[in-house]
């Protein structure tokens, strides 16, 4: 039989119960607008830990409130202390139109795989490349080995911190199986059997935005780089560090260093330069045989190159915030490999970010010169008009 003491202390758990379900907190929610008047499916949020009010971004999901379905994730550690720093997605947004996704905590993951196409690695195997890519295209630069074997006259090495280009044609992963054959004898990535090829020469230009300093006329450029720090690879992102001996440039001496990354669905990676010493640098396209076609949009802030190339045509460009781009030009000259197009960009607080890449006719990704200005717009909108990303209270 109850009492009436009982019938009381029952009551007063019941009301703690009910007072703490009440008091449970919400999920975090956030909303993600698009203020353009393009869809936008290939941008990458990033989502830091302070932002999310968290101290660990382990098993943290990311759901679309509308779907229910969970996104595509990559946490990052920026900092190189082990912890994840951020956490990064790629929404797809139509135009003008906005979408609200919540952060899901203890999410395992369970039926959402996704390829790490973005991808990046020193490749020691030939000599001391650092490479990377994703789903669209490649590039590679080259290091100290390299340059130290083109010094003493060795025709196996490379002396250029121009870009490397090369043409893939599949969406998949190609830097390894690449390499693995070039090195096995068993194929070479001289020969497209497929897949693509580099057949893109860079010499010592300013490949696909190498960069470079005009001083009394003439352009000055670093050596190869001498130090790699792979930062993060997956199906978002590839990034990495490089850093140059410091250099001479008619006189002013130069300290460059350089984070660049490749996101998912995008032709043209990301350059963060650090640079002391000047307020501009010039970020070149090599001409090759000069016989394409530079042009350039001071009003959305691009020099592009669109070239015959082999068996196809290609495009290349270098794109920059409008407030970074200060113009282009074309440097034509009869020295061997010093012909590029430039875009002239400034240097504040001795930083300047800048994008690079290219885009091939036999990828089908770009069929003519047309289309590929029209990609070079559209991504110029969307760098100077990012997504807007915000908590919902």
């Amino acid at each position: 039989m109850y009492t009436s003491k009982t019938l009381m202390t029952c009551l007063l758990v019941c009301s703690a119960l009910l007072t703490a379900c009440s008091k449970k907190e919400k999920p975090l929610t956030i909303k993600v607008q698009n203020t353009l008047n393009i869809n936008r499916d290939f941008e990458t949020v990033e989502l830091s830990k302070t932002f999310l009010k968290t101290e660990s971004l382990d098993n943290i999901g990311i759901r679309n409130t509308n779907t229910g379905n969970h996104v595509i994730t990559q946490t990052v550690d920026t900092n190189d202390d082990g912890i994840s720093d951020e956490i990064l997605f790629q929404p797809q947004i139509a135009a003008n139109s906005e979408i609200t996704y919540e952060i899901v905590t203890n999410y395992d993951g369970v039926g959402l795989q996704a390829e790490d196409v973005c991808y990046s690695r020193f490749v020691p195997e030939r000599t001391d490349d650092y490479t990377w890519e994703n789903d669209k295209v490649a590039f590679r630069v080259y290091g100290p080995t390299a340059q130290k074997m083109a010094e003493k006259g060795d025709p196996a090495g490379t002396l250029s911190s121009g870009v490397d280009a090369w043409l893939k044609r599949v969406s998949y992963p190609i830097i390894n199986k690449w390499y693995k054959e070039t090195t096995e004898g068993t194929g070479s990535y001289h020969v497209d059997t497929g897949e693509g090829l580099d057949n893109f020469h860079v010499g010592v230009s300013r490949g696909v935005g190498g960069i470079a300093i005009k001083a009394d006329s003439s352009f000055y450029f670093s050596k190869n780089y001498t130090k790699w720090q792979t930062i993060t690879n997956g199906p978002i992102r590839t990034s990495f560090y490089l850093e140059y001996e410091s250099w001479d440039a008619a006189g002013y001496s130069i300290i460059e260093s350089k984070i660049i990354s490749l996101d998912r669905g995008n032709n043209l990676s990301k350059f963060t330069l650090s640079i002391d010493g000047v307020q501009d640098i010039y970020a070149g396209l090599t001409l090759h045989e000069k016989d394409g076609e530079v042009t350039g949009n001071n009003d959305f802030g691009w020099v592009s190159y669109w070239e015959p190339h082999g068996d196809s045509e290609l495009g290349t460009a270098i794109v920059a915030p409008k407030n970074t781009f200060l113009g282009f030009e074309k440097y034509d000259t009869e020295a061997k490999d010093l012909s590029n197009a430039y875009a002239h960009l400034k240097v504040e607080n001795n930083q300047v970010v800048y994008y690079a890449g290219f885009g091939w006719k036999k990828s089908q990704q770009f069929e003519n010169e047309e289309q590929w200005v029209n990609y070079l717009n559209t991504f110029s909108k969307c760098i100077n008009n990012p997504l807007k990303v915000s908590l919902v209270e």
